[in-house]
């Protein structure tokens, strides 16, 4: 199943992964992503915005992801919207739970 950021809202309940071609480099303000393959460069703003990211691959969903990294409800609309924008840059993709 393909999905595609630009066409819908982010799905929180669908597993997804950091891209192989994604290193990260951790930073007081969060992190800083590159994509070796799209050669894009991605900011992440918070340290526990990285966390979700990197926590991705080891939960069934991108909401547990963020609950593991204690994003509360409140927060879920901008962790969302950041994780969108990840997923349209194609830093991480969706993978089979």
């Amino acid at each position: 199943m393909s999905t595609d950021a630009a066409a819908g809202p982010f799905d929180l309940d669908a597993a997804w992964r950091l891209d192989e071609r994604v290193a990260i480099r951790p930073e007081r303000f969060g992190a800083l992503l590159y994509h070796f393959g799209t050669r894009r460069l991605s900011f992440l703003k918070s340290p526990a915005l990285l966390t979700v990211v990197r926590s991705l691959a080891d939960h069934p969903s991108a909401r547990a992801a963020c609950a593991g990294a204690g994003v509360g409800p409140p927060e879920l609309p901008r962790y969302r919207a950041a994780l969108a924008a990840l997923a349209a840059s194609r830093m991480i993709q969706p993978r089979s739970a």
